[in-house]
């Protein structure tokens, strides 16, 4: 038995809205792109979190990302069992399919995810703890980075988990054979990212310096 339900009144005018003026206006430029299919030039893996508006941030089109959200940005270690991969699936889709050029890994600022990774790894949330938590076994793939920061003021500690989800993901990225391929061949870069939403501050990771610095 289904339990969906009409949308809410306010989201229905909003697209009546959106389709009496963006649609409208530019009905030619949407049945172009419903016709020729998607071309992104770059996927960006980015959080679930309300706050991260990927498009706006890069002031991009309809077309031009190809975008997976997920809790805390993260990218679980190439795993083909055979079971459900959400992630790794999206991952293999982009690079392999659609043939993106980038891949850019984008964290952001007062995360909840990282903070409740951070709380679990110091023994503060006993119930991400339990097999039953899709969060809790979803963060441990975070438990590299927590491990790398320990050592951290706390003051210190949450930001630069933060950052750590970016580096684990792109790490585990690497451990993609088709992503290994792509970037060995340039055919794909790779990219870490990370936001402070309420600064409006974009920082890239520069592996030359081995720290985050702002663009």
């Amino acid at each position: 038995m289904h339990h969906a339900r009409p949308l809410p009144a306010y989201l229905i005018q909003r697209f009546h809205g959106w389709q009496a003026t963006a649609y409208k206006e530019n009905r030619a430029w949407y049945r172009r792109l419903a016709a020729s299919g998607q071309h992104p030039r770059a996927m960006i893996i980015s959080c679930c979190d309300s706050r991260v508006h990927v498009t706006s941030i890069f002031g991009a089109d309809e077309g031009e990302f190809f975008i997976h959200r997920n809790i805390a940005n993260l990218v679980p270690p190439y795993n083909p069992d055979g079971e459900y991969h959400g992630t790794s699936a999206a991952v293999e889709y982009g690079v392999s399919s659609l043939g993106v050029a980038h891949l850019v890994v984008l964290g952001h600022s007062q995360c909840g995810g990282v903070q409740g990774c951070h709380a679990m790894c110091s023994g503060q949330a006993p119930e991400l703890e339990a097999k039953s938590s899709f969060v809790g076994r979803w963060m441990d793939i975070l438990r590299p980075g927590y491990a790398r920061v320990a050592h951290l003021p706390e003051a210190e500690r949450a930001r630069a988990l933060e950052k750590e989800a970016v580096l684990v993901s792109l790490e585990n990225l690497m451990t993609f054979p088709f992503v290994r391929d792509a970037v060995a061949d340039e055919t794909l870069t790779l990219h870490g990212l990370w936001n402070d939403t309420g600064e409006g501050v974009l920082e890239h990771f520069d592996a030359a310096q081995g720290a985050f610095v702002a663009v």
